[in-house]
């Protein structure tokens, strides 16, 4: 993977993925309670075929989403621990990254060196699975919030070099 925004992105998400997924597991009940209840302009959207639709849909939006919640975890275990460590501390935790170097004895800008190398070090891991900027892009473009936070990553970067 060339660059380091999918990696950001991913686990900055990731801490959301299991309260989506608890989400649409209440959808999918709401909407099979729901079909009982057919009356007047609302039948089209409470028939058999439109309910199934929206289930099997919501079912696949599930899978995707834990499938990507597994993408990170295997990700994470690729790589060296400490740096497993520093990207759960600052995308995960939301730990501050003074707060971060001080645990590990760095100073900062050794922190955001050492965070730079394992944000590489597990977009590796995720290219070695098969998932590069491209698959990931095609695989979650139907999640929306997932690539608004990708391209806010994205545009901060390009913001950064603008600045240089």
């Amino acid at each position: 993977m060339k660059s380091n925004e999918w990696a950001k992105t991913l686990l900055h998400v990731y801490k959301y993925l299991d309260r989506v997924t608890e989400g649409i597991d209440k959808m999918v009940s709401q909407n099979a309670y729901n079909s009982f209840y057919t009356r007047g302009d609302k039948q089209g959207e409470n028939g058999i075929m439109a309910v199934a639709d929206r289930i099997i849909n919501l079912s696949a939006r599930k899978v995707r989403l834990i499938n990507t919640k597994v993408l990170c975890d295997k990700a994470l275990l690729a790589i060296d621990k400490p740096s497993a460590r520093l990207l759960i501390e600052r995308y995960m935790d939301n730990d501050e990254a003074d707060i971060i170097a001080e645990r590990h004895g760095f100073n900062v800008r050794t922190y955001f060196r050492k965070l730079f190398q394992a944000e590489v070090s597990f977009c590796q891991a995720m290219s070695r699975m098969g998932f590069n900027e491209n698959k990931l892009s095609d695989y979650l473009n139907q999640e929306k919030w997932i690539i608004e936070v990708y391209e806010k990553f994205k545009n901060e970067k390009e913001e950064l070099k603008e600045a240089v």
